[in-house]
């Protein structure tokens, strides 16, 4: 399980439509589809991909999925499934993210969770999941973590 912003995509060039108020999420999330790759992020995808089926995990609302699938198709990463947030839902990552995989982990196993957000892997790993944090973007600004867990919007 992949997290998409900060694992797979960069977003730092969209934050500053919520660095501040009022937000503009529209802005924010209408930019996702010119976020550059986090070549780490792909790299691990891909070689994940050789050895286990590969499923993107991402806070970002359902209204962007063309998009979000677009980006990946266009970037060349793995083909899997997509887990999204529902339209709506303004829950923190966590709660949303921990649900979506309690609920997968039904359906199959789940090796390894991987994401930028320490509060989703802090409940995945209460849960017991494996987590791997995605340290590779900077995190030199609070609004993504704002929006993450203060929002419940990505």
């Amino acid at each position: 399980m992949l997290d998409i912003d900060g694992v797979l995509a960069d977003v730092r060039h969209r934050l500053r439509h919520i660095a501040r108020r009022p937000k503009d999420w529209d802005a924010f999330f209408a930019g996702a589809k010119d976020d550059p790759v986090l070549e780490i992020g792909a790299e691990f995808a891909r070689t994940a991909a050789t050895t286990h089926d590969v499923l993107y995990l991402t806070g970002r609302p359902e209204r962007v999925r063309l998009d979000t699938e677009d980006w990946l198709l266009r970037n060349e990463f793995p083909c899997g499934k997509l887990l999204m947030r529902a339209d709506g839902d303004h829950r923190p990552a966590a709660v949303v993210k921990l649900q979506h995989l309690r609920e997968l982990r039904r359906e199959l196993p789940i090796d390894l969770l991987v994401d930028d957000d320490p509060a989703v892997l802090k409940a995945a790993r209460g849960a017991g999941f494996t987590v791997k944090l995605a340290d590779w973007m900077p995190r030199d600004t609070p609004a993504l973590l704002d929006a993450q867990e203060g929002d419940g919007l990505t």
